[in-house]
C-alpha cells in the first residue's frame, strides 16, 4: 500500500468515471446533453461556472477520461500567454485537427487577462483545441465575449445535504485511511454546516476529524468537530475556504451600517489575496440592494470604485475600496427597489404573460391602428406637470403597488409625491 497520509482526502477520493460523480444532475445525469455529448467524444468548448468544490475540475478530468484525444491542463494562476502558445504549437505539431482536437482545461479561468483569452481564440475558432475553463466567478463578466460566444456556459450547484452524506459514506467506506477507522456519526450537523456545500471542504474537514484523535474509535459529534476544528484551522482553511465567509461578513457590515467591521474585513480580504474585481463586484451590487433610493449617488460611487481598480489594481486599490466601503456602510440604507423588482416578478410567475394594453402599444402599420393600437394613450407632456395619471398596468393587476418607500429622508419626498399623484395605489394607507 502507498503511503497516502500527505494526500488530501478530496484527491484521494477524486472520481475517475461518471458513474462515480456524485451531484451535478442536471449536466450529467442519464440522458442528460451533456453526458450524451461525453460519451460520444464530441463535446463543445465549455465554461464550468460554479462556487469552490462542486466538482468542475473533477469533471474536466473524467472528461479526460473518456476522450481519446489529447488532453492537457493549465492553471490561470501560474500560467501565461507563453504557455498557452506552447500546448497549442505541440497540438499543431501532432496534426490533430477537427474532430481530433486536443482539449485544454484551464482551471480558474477568469484569472486570465485580456490578452491571455485572446491568445485561445484562434485554436478554439479554428478546432485545434477544445477548451474547458472553470470558473466561481460570472463568465458574462470575466471571460471576453469572443471566447463565451464560442463556449458552451454549463451552471454548477453546490452540493445539498444529500450529497454531503453521499460524500461522507463513500469516504468512510472506500478511502483505505479512514476505512481503517471505526467512525461512529452521532450528530452530523457541524460537518454539513462546515461544508456549505462545497465538497473539498467537507472531505477535507471529515479526515480531519477523523484522523486527529489518534484513536481507531471515533464518535462524531458536534460538539467533538468543533472542537478539532478550532485547534487546527489553518490545517483545513490554508486552501482559501474562509473566502465566502470572510465577503458575507464584510456585506453585511456594510448593511449593518458598521464602518470599522467592513474595513477590517476589507483587511482581511486585502491580506489574503482576494482579487480586487470581486470585492468591488460585490460593492455595486450592495450599492443597490441596500442602500438604493436612499442615496443613488451610492451606485455611482461604487461603480467608480470598479472603473478605478480595473485601472490601478493591487496594492493602491485598497485605498479606494476602503473608500467605498467605508461610505456605502455610513449612508443611509434601503432595499425599496430591490423589494419592488422581487414582488414584480412573484406577480409576474403568478398571472404569466398578461397583455399588454392597447393604448400602450405602438402602432406602425395601418391594420395595427385599425385595430386599436395605441388609441387612447394619454402623452404626459401635453398635461399639468407632465402627468396624466393614465393605468398603464393590465387589467389584471390594474392598481397594484410593487415599489414601498422605505423609511428615509429621500423616499419620504418621494412617498409625499405618490400619495397626491397615485392615490389609487394605496400609498399612504395603512
Amino acid at each position: 500500500m502507498t503511503d497516502q497520509s500527505h494526500i488530501p482526502l478530496a484527491e484521494r477520493l477524486r472520481p475517475q468515471s461518471l458513474d462515480d460523480y456524485i451531484g451535478q444532475e442536471h449536466l450529467v445525469g442519464e440522458q442528460s446533453v451533456l453526458r450524451r455529448a461525453i460519451k460520444s467524444g464530441n463535446i463543445p468548448s465549455m465554461i464550468f461556472w460554479g462556487p469552490p468544490g462542486v466538482g468542475k475540475t473533477t469533471l474536466a478530468n473524467i472528461i479526460s477520461n473518456e476522450l481519446k484525444r489529447p488532453f492537457y491542463t493549465l492553471s490561470a494562476i501560474n500560467s501565461g500567454v507563453k504557455d498557452i502558445r506552447e500546448v497549442i504549437d505541440k497540438v499543431k505539431n501532432q496534426g490533430l485537427f477537427g474532430g481530433n482536437s486536443a482539449v485544454l482545461f484551464i482551471d480558474e479561468i477568469h484569472r486570465f487577462s485580456k490578452a491571455q483569452q485572446d491568445s485561445l481564440l484562434g485554436a478554439v475558432e479554428k478546432g485545434i483545441i477544445t477548451l474547458i475553463g472553470a470558473t466561481t466567478e460570472n463568465p458574462s463578466f470575466e471571460v471576453i465575449s469572443a471566447l463565451l460566444s464560442r463556449s458552451q456556459v454549463y451552471v454548477m450547484k453546490p452540493f445539498t445535504a444529500e450529497h454531503m452524506h453521499q460524500l461522507i459514506g463513500r469516504a468512510l467506506e472506500r478511502d483505505e485511511l479512514l476505512s481503517q477507522y471505526k467512525v461512529t456519526i452521532e450528530e452530523d450537523e457541524a460537518l454539513l454546516r462546515l461544508g456549505g456545500g462545497d465538497a473539498r471542504r467537507l472531505l477535507n474537514v471529515l479526515d480531519l476529524v477523523v484522523r486527529s484523535g489518534g484513536e481507531n474509535e471515533v464518535v462524531i459529534t458536534n460538539d467533538y468537530v468543533q472542537s478539532i476544528v478550532q485547534e487546527n484551522l489553518a490545517v483545513y482553511d490554508k486552501g482559501g475556504e474562509m473566502h465566502y465567509d470572510i465577503i458575507s461578513a464584510f456585506i453585511k457590515s456594510i448593511r449593518g451600517s458598521d464602518p470599522n467591521a467592513a474595513v477590517y474585513y476589507l483587511a482581511r480580504m486585502v491580506e489574503g489575496g482576494e482579487d480586487p474585481k470581486f470585492i468591488a463586484r460585490r460593492l455595486l451590487i450592495l450599492a443597490a440592494e441596500d442602500i438604493g433610493l436612499a442615496n443613488p449617488n451610492a451606485l455611482m460611487m461604487a461603480n467608480a470604485t470598479f472603473q478605478a481598480i480595473e485601472r490601478i489594481g493591487w496594492p493602491e486599490g485598497r485605498i479606494v475600496l476602503s473608500e467605498c466601503a467605508i461610505y456605502l456602510a455610513t449612508s443611509a440604507k434601503s432595499n425599496s427597489a430591490y423589494a419592488a423588482i422581487g414582488a414584480a416578478q412573484a406577480k409576474v410567475r403568478e398571472t404569466g404573460n398578461l397583455p399588454v394594453p392597447l393604448e400602450l402599444r405602438n402602432a406602425p402599420t395601418t391594420l395595427m391602428s385599425d385595430l386599436g393600437y395605441g388609441k387612447g394613450y394619454k402623452y404626459s407632456h401635453d398635461y399639468e406637470n407632465h402627468f396624466s395619471g393614465q393605468e398603464y398596468l393590465p387589467d389584471e393587476v390594474a392598481g397594484t403597488a410593487f415599489y414601498h418607500p422605505a423609511a428615509n429622508k429621500r423616499e419620504a419626498s418621494v412617498l409625499e409625491w405618490l400619495k397626491k399623484a397615485w392615490a389609487k395605489y394605496g400609498y399612504g394607507k395603512g
